[in-house]
């Protein structure tokens, strides 16, 4: 249920993208209050979650590999290896470097955490002025759970299928801990991307994940009953 301070809640918006549409079709006949300052807040959820599922798609399409840390790479032209993941050199720009990522998808090699942190940072930036971002994000650090404090991003329990949603797959009788779990974006109904198997069903996510469990696995992976999102509130200070 889409609520607005002060408002009533529109059961419509004109000029929506069929994908804007489909989002707020899902936030309105949702059981969870979802609560908006006014409806232009509202509207910038839609553009965000919008492009992240366009930027999952393109990260899809691209040719970025799937690798535990100590195989992986990112463009050494604006990123240097730490012990902690890849730090922005001081002479180049957050913007630039991020779109590098989608632009130049064959210099990079990560796992399914690190892909869902840049698929939020290219969404952020497609959705805010460009010397702002660069302002926000001037230190990046890039790998797993080490992203900067100002991307603000947060998991609920509960499953609640709002396109741009991520979700997680996990993976019980893994053999390669890489293959613990898979974190993947919410596209549609039915329709997933995971970093490393690509666009899949829920089904055909489990099926996946089944092939990479140990010997003797006795426990099929399953979908996780939480959320991680970007908390758009926040974000929307930003606009």
């Amino acid at each position: 249920m889409i609520i607005i301070e002060n408002e009533t809640a529109p059961k419509d918006l004109p000029n929506l993208t069929s994908v804007q549409e489909r989002i707020f079709t899902s936030l309105k006949e949702s059981p969870t209050d979802y609560r908006y300052l006014n409806l232009t807040e509202l509207k910038y959820e839609l553009k965000v979650r919008e492009r992240i599922i366009a930027n999952a798609k393109d990260m899809n399409e691209g040719d970025a590999t799937f690798s535990a840390f100590e195989h992986s790479k990112f463009n050494p032209i604006y990123w240097i290896k730490t012990p902690f993941g890849y730090q922005l050199k001081d002479s180049k720009l957050p913007s630039d470097a991020i779109e590098d990522v989608f632009t130049n998808s064959s210099a990079y090699s990560f796992e399914c955490v690190t892909s869902i942190v840049l698929i939020y940072y290219k969404s952020i930036l497609d959705t805010i002025s460009t010397p702002y971002f660069n302002r926000l994000y001037s230190s990046l650090l890039v790998w797993g759970h080490n992203y900067d404090d100002d991307l603000p991003m947060v998991t609920y329990e509960g499953l609640d299928y709002i396109p741009g949603d991520v979700y997680y797959f996990f993976n019980p009788d893994f053999e390669d801990p890489i293959w613990m779990g898979e974190n993947s974006v919410f596209i549609k109904e039915d329709q997933y991307f995971g970093h490393g198997v690509g666009l899949m069903t829920h089904d055909e996510m489990i099926e996946a994940l089944n092939t990479l469990r140990k010997k003797e696995a006795t426990k099929s992976a399953y979908l996780l009953e939480q959320v991680t999102r970007l908390k758009f509130s926040d974000l929307y200070r930003y606009t």
